[in-house]
């Protein structure tokens, strides 16, 4: 048993295509289109009306799943479709680029809907040294898995070159959709390749570089991902303007997702970039402190075509610079400026001190009472029965229970001995007895302690 649904899109007219959908009733809708079918209808780009199904009483909602629509249209939204679905959303979008969890959770935080992983800034804060080629693939699929279990926003990876030829660079693709990322930048240069903006840059042949990325795409279909794959051509540096527009061309007729020229020199160079293939998203690059690009805003940005911008240096900037300056206050004899230096309070909010305790409180248990108070009376025995407590009765079966019974004094000699007690040679002895849980005794020892008395006069 079953149900249809009929849609149409959301400029509908007479003629357009009507879509029916049929789903079995082994899929669960719960009153309304369940997140799988929304999922399904999404992917079609329709719209979704309001759906009845047949009465079976009354239907209760679950309250264990909650969404968050500026992050996740539905819980079986992966990254990389909620990539999808902000790129194609309306409007340019902004994303900071991160270098370790910490960042990425503050870019979270800030309210972003997604962010980048720059290769720049990993190399500075993982290895301390320059984006010259020496990070290694490894060291990348660490780095943004701890990235990408850190935060709910989509996270883009930068791949450099694939670190490889062709094979490997479908093993980093297959890496980076298994580290969480939700996209995958991949670029032309040779190796070890150069930074961008920076000198030394050279990029491979024209045809190992659309071949690139067509093994990206490739890894992408045989691990059933939808990772979105960024093309980077650095020719424009390394060879003309030109030959970058040739190039990225050349990646959109072989299946990338978005379209990114490194390092344009100019606002007319923008422009002539993004009129090519004009249905393909293009990523702007703005290179804080200098670049070869000019600087632009998001609203410049997006009446030049572009659709997503990064902004790789301003966190690992502003890190290098307020550590300088702290480093320098400390070494004078005092702490960072309040104007610099969160409070302490500020910094475990920062860090989810506060969310964390909240959620710990979930799993808190009373501290154990004890059932009975250990001790004993000289005079008494103190061995608890079964009976008492019972909650002890099969739990230690094999737990002795020791018994100290009260000392007692008695004679070596026999009792025909004119000196008695007073004389010659007595003893204290302690008995100690030990009995198993089972009722068996298990020892029974008595422990002397002997005296030297005095004699008494004759």
């Amino acid at each position: 048993m079953g149900f249809s649904v009929i849609l149409q899109p959301h400029n509908a007219s007479i003629l357009s295509p009507v879509f029916s959908f049929h789903y079995s009733a082994n899929r669960p809708h719960h009153g309304r289109l369940s997140p799988a079918i929304l999922s399904d209808l999404r992917t079609q780009r329709l719209v979704s009306i309001p759906f009845h199904p047949p009465s079976r009483g009354p239907i209760k909602k679950s309250p264990r799943r909650r969404y968050n629509s500026a992050v996740r249209a539905s819980a079986e939204e992966t990254p990389a479709k909620a990539l999808r679905r902000i790129v194609e959303s309306p409007g340019i979008h902004q994303g900071p680029a991160c270098f370790d969890a910490l960042s990425a959770k503050l870019v979270q935080r800030a309210g972003f809907q997604f962010c980048f992983m720059s290769g720049f800034s990993v190399s500075a804060a993982r290895l301390g040294l320059p984006d010259v080629g020496l990070i290694s693939y490894g060291e990348m699929v660490d780095q943004g898995y701890q990235i990408t279990q850190a935060v709910s926003i989509p996270v883009i990876g930068d791949g450099d070159n694939g670190y490889g030829n062709h094979m490997n660079v479908k093993r980093t693709v297959k890496g980076f959709i298994k580290a969480g990322f939700a996209g995958i930048i991949l670029e032309d240069q040779v190796s070890p390749k150069a930074c961008g903006h920076t000198l030394g840059r050279k990029v491979v042949s024209r045809e190992e570089s659309v071949m690139r990325i067509k093994a990206a795409i490739d890894a992408r279909k045989e691990s059933g991902s939808d990772i979105v794959i960024v093309a980077r051509t650095d020719s424009r540096q390394a060879v003309s303007f030109e030959e970058s527009l040739w190039r990225s061309r050349a990646f959109a007729d072989a299946g990338a997702d978005v379209l990114f020229i490194d390092a344009l020199a100019s606002r007319e160079e923008m422009k002539a970039f993004c009129e090519i293939t004009p249905l393909l998203p293009k990523m702007a690059n703005m290179l804080e402190g200098g670049g070869k690009t000019p600087i632009l805003n998001p609203i410049e940005l997006e009446e030049l075509g572009f659709k997503i911008v990064s902004y790789p240096l301003s966190l690992i900037g502003v890190s290098i610079r307020a550590m300088e300056d702290a480093l320098v206050a400390i070494k004078g004899g005092r702490v960072p400026s309040p104007g610099s230096l969160p409070s302490f309070e500020e910094i475990k909010d920062a860090l989810g001190f506060n969310e964390y305790y909240e959620e710990e409180k979930r799993y808190s248990i009373p501290p154990p009472q004890p059932s009975y108070r250990r001790g004993y009376s000289p005079a008494t025995s103190t061995r608890p029965t079964t009976q008492e407590y019972p909650e002890q009765r099969e739990d230690r079966p094999s737990d002795p229970v020791v018994e100290v019974l009260t000392p007692y004094v008695y004679d070596n000699f026999s009792s025909g001995d004119s000196r008695g007690r007073m004389s010659g040679i007595w003893s204290r002895t302690l008995r100690l007895k030990i009995t198993g849980r089972n009722g068996l005794e298990k020892l029974d020892v008595r422990i002397p302690k002997l005296h030297k008395s005095v004699q008494s006069p004759s």
